[in-house]
């Protein structure tokens, strides 16, 4: 439905002692994805704010198939999988060059209302209208 790619270079602020990423930097690079992504049908951050939700993450799954290294040139897609009551975002790492998968997951995030700090469990009518899937009408 909405999928966005990014191209970063693994920095130097990135790796360990072993010159590869540490695990730990993956959520940024999984986050720079995620905003592209979210971008592309204008609810970035201060848009979801300004909607009445923000979506936390709520749970986090990564699977490293390959080492990330220093220098490295990588793609990053995010790609949104569910909507209907939770965003869940799959995610894929590979390298620029030759398309190898390096590193594979998904995020699953819940609305919550910014008014009463209460989760949702379906996903807000402004969510799905930036989907193009709910109209004013519905």
């Amino acid at each position: 439905m909405i999928r966005a790619e990014v191209k970063l270079t693994v920095p130097f602020h990135d790796i360990d002692m072993l010159g590869i990423a540490w695990h730990g930097h993956f959520c940024k690079y999984l986050e720079i994805a995620r905003c592209a992504m979210l971008d592309k049908i204008d609810y970035g951050y201060m848009a979801m704010k300004a909607t009445g939700y923000v979506w936390p993450i709520v749970d986090l799954q990564l699977r490293f198939v390959r080492p990330v290294r220093f220098g490295q040139d990588i793609l990053v897609s995010a790609e949104l999988l569910e909507w209907e009551y939770r965003m869940k975002i799959k995610y894929l790492i590979a390298d620029a060059e030759t398309g190898e998968v390096l590193t594979k997951g998904h995020t699953i995030q819940a609305a919550v209302d910014t008014a009463t700090g209460e989760m949702s469990y379906a996903s807000p009518g402004v969510f799905l209208k930036r989907l193009g899937l709910q109209t004013d009408a519905q």
